[in-house]
This record gives C-alpha cells, structure tokens and sequence, in this order.
C-alpha cells in the first residue's frame, strides 16, 4: 500500500500581503524559506521513496529544500496545483470576501476535488507501495484529504 505525506509550500511574499495568488508562480519569502528548512528537520529520519510537489514554484522551492537531506530529485505535477482563483487571483483577499455569488471562471469545488482524485490515483498507480511527501497547496491538500476520507467539503 501507497503511504502519501502532504505539506504546503512555505510562506510566499504573497501570503505575506494577503493576495490571492492561485495558480501564480509564487516565492517564498524569508519566513517560508525558514518554514520549508524546519519541515526539511523535522522529517529528515522520515523515510521517503519520492518526493512529489505542484509544478508552481512555490511548492517546487519548498520540496526542494526538505528533499536534500534525503538524497532525492523532486517530481512535479500540475494535478497538485492551488485552486484556480480565476479573476480573483493577484486580488487582495480581504476585499473578496464580501463578494457573492463568486465569479464562473473559479474553479467549482466540484472540478478540484475530482482534480484531487485523479492526484490520488496518479500517486497510486505512479508509486505502488511506496512511501510520499507530496508539497502543494493549502486547498488541494484539504480537497485530497476529503476525497481520500469520503468527505463531502
């Protein structure tokens, strides 16, 4: 059986002034970099057969940094990416909330769970019985959760 770990990408300079960055590229600021050199320390005696992350940057730099100490490449896939925010990505956040009904070009709970499924797969067929780390996104960690757990949200 397929053991899977997932982590988030560290602090962005753009989580830092609360825009809404989706699929963007994004950096990690000095504090995630940090972020990423802490979870780097706390699995170092974790064993991994792979290591896995969102082809966004941001997941890429983190999974690079907790990969070192294991000796191993990084593998990407566009199945692990943020929630496509549509037009509301490069928004500041707090000026969305208030928005109702959301705009149609926002990926549907619905699309990105079935995305989160197909990661699921992908991972199972790609890494049979083996062991892990996937770096993401805040959403699609919470909607591949849902998905494996038979969630509804």
């Amino acid at each position: 059986m397929t053991k899977l770990y997932l982590a988030r990408h560290g602090e962005t300079f753009d989580n830092e002034r609360q825009v809404m960055q989706g699929q963007t590229q994004g950096e990690l600021n000095d504090n995630g970099i940090r972020q990423a050199e802490a979870l780097s320390l706390q699995l170092a005696d974790a064993h991994f057969d792979a290591i896995v992350a969102s082809d966004l940057w941001r997941s890429i730099h983190t999974a690079r940094i907790v990969a070192a100490p294991h000796g191993l490449e990084v593998g990407t896939t566009p199945l692990l990416r943020e929630r496509d925010w549509g037009s509301f990505t490069g928004r500041f956040i707090p000026d969305l909330k208030e928005i109702k009904p959301w705009p149609d070009d926002i990926e549907s709970l619905s699309a990105l769970k079935d995305r989160a499924g197909h990661f699921l797969d992908f991972i199972r067929m790609t890494y049979p019985d083996q062991t892990v780390l996937a770096v993401g996104h805040g959403i699609i960690n919470k909607a591949i959760q849902a998905v494996f757990f038979h969630k509804r949200k």
